[in-house]
């Protein structure tokens, strides 16, 4: 089952509202269905359960006849179609939420949303009629189609005015589809919460943590990695410095400090500058480590072209 799928599942088990609730989210279905007139009101949805939740909320509320069909349209998937029939039924059906069935642009009849609670309600039955959510482990995307313009602005309206939340939604057309959309984990997991779905947000929100810590975990992987890589070429030039001394004029002919650090470098070539200082016979900075590392490269790059003279 999708990630969209299970939150309509868990919206679907709600019970127990309150009849202006009931009415506020079976609207919501229908206002967002492709057939909400006097010829035909018809809703066809993928979610079975979702269908039969519209129909019998609509038989509750609006006291009318309701027809549920089921036919498959592919090998897996089964397309269920909710259907108010019959021009007097349907009559009844669009007086009951005031909508005359001839509106050539349709709108959100806010009379439906008696109070506050029932903007929760009326979203809920939006989501579960056109709504869809992206699978948290890939994006956070949470969309809900409209089929006319100023019904997606109305939605679009109705979701930036939710006291207590900071949701942004946006509309955009996609081929003649108009979408009205949220990006960003917080606000779907605010959304999902507000309608009913609070497993569902919160399942969004262990994914969010859980890849945070993935990335972390990674970030720091690489930094060590890099670090590593970086220590190792460090060393690589160091002992080829050493090795140059020795060849060249060998390792008695320096300083006392700088003989101990070349064959302790020498000897440990995997050592970290800290652990080299711990190493020595009087410990040392990991910057005096460093400076006397320097002093032996310094001092071979002088030696190779002196040699190459003497050569010529």
């Amino acid at each position: 089952m999708s990630f969209a799928a299970q939150t309509k599942s868990e919206l679907c088990r709600i019970a127990g509202q309150e009849q202006c609730c009931q009415k506020a989210e079976c609207y919501g279905m229908w206002l967002s269905s492709k057939h909400f007139s006097h010829q035909a009101v018809c809703l066809t949805t993928e979610h079975l359960e979702a269908a039969h939740r519209v129909a019998d909320l609509t038989a509750q509320t609006a006291h009318v006849i309701v027809d549920v069909s089921v036919r498959l349209t592919r090998q897996t998937t089964h397309s269920s179609q909710v259907t108010v029939a019959g021009e007097d039924q349907r009559e009844t059906f669009l007086r009951f939420f005031g909508h005359t069935g001839c509106e050539p642009n349709l709108r959100l009849n806010y009379a439906n949303l008696e109070n506050p609670c029932c903007e929760a309600a009326f979203l809920r039955g939006i989501f579960l009629s056109c709504g869809s959510v992206t699978n948290p482990e890939r994006e956070y995307h949470l969309e809900l189609v409209a089929p006319f313009w100023n019904l997606a602005k109305d939605i679009q309206l109705l979701l930036s005015r939710v006291e207590g939340l900071d949701l942004q939604p946006a509309v955009t057309n996609r081929k003649g589809t108009f979408l009205v959309y949220l990006k960003g984990s917080e606000q779907i997991a605010d959304l999902l919460t507000l309608i009913g779905a609070p497993q569902s947000s919160m399942q969004l929100m262990q994914v969010k943590m859980l890849k945070e810590l993935r990335n972390d975990v990674n970030r720091k992987m690489n930094f060590e990695t890099a670090n590593l890589d970086k220590t190792a070429a460090a060393s690589a030039r160091q002992l080829i410095a050493i090795e140059t001394i020795m060849n060249h004029m060998g390792l008695s002919q320096l300083p006392e400090d700088l003989q101990e650090i070349a064959r302790l470098r020498y000897e440990n070539p995997e050592m970290s500058l800290r652990e080299l200082g711990e190493n020595l016979a009087i410990p040392l900075s990991r910057s005096g480590v460093n400076h006397r590392l320097r002093r032996l490269m310094e001092l071979a790059a002088e030696l190779v072209p002196q040699k190459d003279s003497q050569k010529g």
